[in-house]
């Protein structure tokens, strides 16, 4: 199968994160990793060797090697103007969440799509689950009847000493960005699923928690634990979002139709599909309630290997498909923009008592001429007049002690810190 296709050569920014996507891009999908980018000049050039490609610290210089499409899993708030100037290079770009950091980045973006005529990809990877994918084909085929109501949960709490091996650096994003703005993990999968998209939000924060040694007590951050977010979507339905790093971990989606639910188990194994109908609704012979594990609707053995439940394999594997057939994927530039503005805006909502904020469409052209300039943003290092601190309680200062413990945790990663 991979002999018959065309080689898309790639280059991948981000040697972390990266990793996933630069070993995920091999003959299996026709995909050719060519290059490689990073700022972290000795990390980069270790996988640089180990992978055989080029290796480049300048992303300029990067953008003019010989290659057809830019994966980016760079820095959370730095995807949109490096996903810009790679369309601007004629490369496929697919970027990692989130899509944009501001809505005036939203706008350059999808406008910079339409410009271009190449393909984007948000890489969001949990619809590609089994269950995702499953449930999906069940709504589709309409066995829960119209979406009303959905939850999707990404909860992910850690330790201090893994927080801190991954947050390197007291300007890493990790250790200021506002504890709504990680909402697509959560949010993708309904979005997925139903076919809806995000229309309006109030956001709700779980405050930073300085007697919680363990998650804050030892670490740079200045940002809260835990978000809700409601969202109302264009067809009706309401959906409610939990992120952060709250006890009890745990991926979960719901689905309640006016015909039937339909969740992955939350507890036991979580890849095990819950389908309930109740007695009024199902079919003769039907059972109220099912339980099983779905597969895979294609390639399933090669996406069982990868990481994310299947998510990685997917997102390449979509990629690489809507760059050959010249369609957009599903989760394309106006989906990404979406999913990222529902956590600038369940923001700003928390900042405002949790009063309603919308989430603008981008996809008129009318709407996206009242945002050009809207540069609104949580950044500590770009931080001007009318802007938030990072935490619903302002401006946070970690403990020397706090900061001394984390310093260390990055001088054992070979990161000499500020």
């Amino acid at each position: 199968m991979a002999r018959s296709l065309r080689k898309i050569r790639v280059g991948v920014v981000g040697v972390g994160r990266g990793q996933a996507f630069a070993k995920g891009a091999g003959p299996n999908l026709g995909m050719e990793l060519v290059a490689l980018c990073d700022s972290w000049e000795e990390r980069l050039n270790v996988l640089g060797k180990q992978l055989k490609v080029a290796a480049y610290t300048d992303y300029d210089k990067f953008l003019a090697h010989d290659m057809d499409a830019v994966i980016l899993a760079n820095y959370f708030h730095e995807h949109a103007p490096f996903a810009i100037k790679a369309l601007c290079a004629g490369k496929h770009v697919m970027s990692e969440t989130a899509a944009c950091f501001t809505l005036a980045e939203g706008v350059a973006l999808v406008e910079a799509v339409e410009k271009s005529g190449k393909v984007y990809m948000f890489a969001e990877n949990y619809p590609y689950s089994a269950c995702n994918q499953e449930m999906r084909r069940l709504y589709r085929e309409g066995l829960v009847g119209d979406f009303q109501y959905g939850e999707g949960e990404y909860v992910h709490p850690m330790d201090s000493h893994y927080y801190d091996s991954i947050s390197i650096g007291l300007n890493h994003w990790r250790n200021w960005f506002p504890a709504t703005y990680y909402c697509t993990h959560a949010l993708a999968p309904l979005m997925f699923i139903a076919d809806a998209m995000p229309a309006k939000v109030n956001g709700f924060v779980i405050a930073y928690d300085p007697e919680d040694e363990v998650s804050f007590g030892r670490t740079a951050r200045r940002n809260d634990a835990a978000s809700a977010i409601l969202v109302r979507m264009n067809t009706g339905a309401v959906a409610k979002l939990l992120q952060g790093s709250l006890r009890g971990h745990g991926v979960w989606t719901s689905i309640h139709g006016n015909k039937g639910l339909m969740e992955n188990l939350r507890w036991g194994s979580t890849e095990m599909l819950r389908i309930r109908r109740e007695p009024f609704d199902k079919g003769m012979g039907e059972p109220v309630e099912r339980i099983y594990a779905p597969e895979f609707p294609e390639q399933g053995e090669l996406a069982a290997r990868s990481g994310h439940g299947g998510g990685d394999f997917f997102m390449n594997y979509h990629f690489a498909n809507a760059i050959r057939s010249g369609k957009p994927p599903y989760l394309d530039v106006y989906r990404g923009v979406a999913m990222s503005i529902v956590g600038i805006q369940a923001y700003r909502s928390a900042l405002k008592d949790s009063n309603t904020f919308e989430v603008p469409d981008f996809r008129r052209k009318a709407v996206r001429d009242k945002f050009r300039r809207d540069d609104w943003n949580p950044d500590p290092t770009r931080r001007k007049k009318g802007c938030p601190w990072p935490s619903v309680l302002g401006k946070i200062t970690p403990s020397r002690k706090a900061v001394a413990f984390a310093k260390k945790v990055w001088k054992e990663a070979g990161y000499q810190s500020e």
